[in-house]
């Protein structure tokens, strides 16, 4: 495994206030940049961590500290994904313009 996909992404952190007000991840994505010249239009998928238990999600939404990455190369790359729970967030829509 090479330590990044081929060619460079764009890692998005998307924030947010929640019912109470506090600032939280409301998602993440990440998107390969593209390399032929030209106005590209990319939709990405949006994910948030979530919770194992239930506990956990109570005390969540109480503290109002949710789940995050710290490691942007987590959303880069993929890797340790497949064993976080994660909920799809809606879409994302970002525009290139290469030269």
């Amino acid at each position: 495994h090479p330590p990044f996909p081929a060619g460079p992404q764009i890692v998005l952190s998307v924030y947010g206030p929640d019912f109470f007000g506090h600032d939280v991840v409301r998602g993440y994505g990440a998107v390969h940049v593209p390399f032929v010249p030209g106005r590209h239009k990319r939709t990405i998928a949006m994910f948030v961590p979530e919770s194992t238990s239930r506990l956990q999600q109570l005390t969540s939404w109480f503290t109002g500290r949710r789940p995050e990455f710290t490691d942007p190369k987590v959303v880069a790359q993929g890797e340790g994904r497949e064993v976080t729970r994660v909920r799809s967030q809606g879409f994302v829509t970002i525009s290139f313009n290469i030269m």
